[in-house]
């Protein structure tokens, strides 16, 4: 099996990454390990949609995977979310595209600048849900992950109008600055993806003190891991 794992920042996939062997880097963004048979190439773009889509496009164009895997920390929405919960998006779009009319936010499926159905789009989402059955017979960890949706923002919200703003454009599980691209470029490319996120903190005005960052990153690299290790078993 040939994995690609792909994190805004080292630091979220630091422990797993302690944990296999390095058998080469080709460049600042991309190393290469091994687990006994599996190959796993980790990817670390940095933050942003931008630079996330520009270096998993030019890696995509060059090997082919079994799998990719965008791994993170995430903010929720859903209060019904522990902090600490591992969650698998199944459904990600970019809810600020599009422009403003008056008080009104009008989409570019809206607006007429893109068709919501053309590939990769299903409704103007991004949603990795119909291929996730061939993803479960190997992987049926996966399948004892909450399901959620998300967005993708340049802006990380702690600001309460702004949260109520965004909801009302897409309601949304969780929010991330890279998933849609990831999505993007993995079903355009036709490669099996999953999005795997851990709670770290609720979306709401910013308190850090509120955050557990070590619980979310134990809990997020515990299933990467069972999933790297075990693939054919899943458990």
């Amino acid at each position: 099996m040939r994995f690609l794992l792909v994190a805004a920042t080292t630091f979220e996939v630091r422990p797993i990454l302690d944990r296999l062997t390095l058998i080469g880097r080709q460049d600042d963004y991309l190393s290469l390990y091994q687990y006994h048979s599996h190959f796993i190439d980790v990817l670390i773009p940095g933050i942003g949609m931008v630079p996330t889509a520009y270096h998993l496009g030019r890696q995509l164009a060059v090997q082919q995977y079994d799998l990719a895997i965008n791994a993170g920390i995430a903010g929720t929405f859903n209060k019904s979310l522990p902090i600490g919960t591992v969650v698998n998006v199944v459904e990600d779009c970019v809810p600020e595209l599009g422009a403003e009319d008056g008080d009104r936010f009008l989409s570019v499926f809206e607006l007429g600048l893109s068709d919501p159905d053309a590939h990769p789009y299903h409704g103007g989402k991004l949603t990795v849900e119909p291929i996730l059955s061939e993803i479960l017979k190997k992987y049926t960890i996966i399948g004892k992950l909450p399901y959620v949706k998300a967005i993708t923002s340049n802006t990380v919200r702690g600001n309460g109008e702004s949260i109520d703003r965004i909801l009302r454009i897409s309601p949304a599980d969780i929010e991330s600055m890279e998933g849609a691209a990831f999505f993007y470029a993995c079903l355009s490319g036709r490669v099996p993806c999953l999005q795997i996120r851990s709670i770290s903190n609720l979306v709401e005005e910013r308190d850090k003190s509120r955050w557990n960052l070590d619980l979310a990153l134990k809990n997020l690299n515990r299933i990467l891991w069972k999933m790297v290790t075990s693939p054919t078993l899943g458990n």
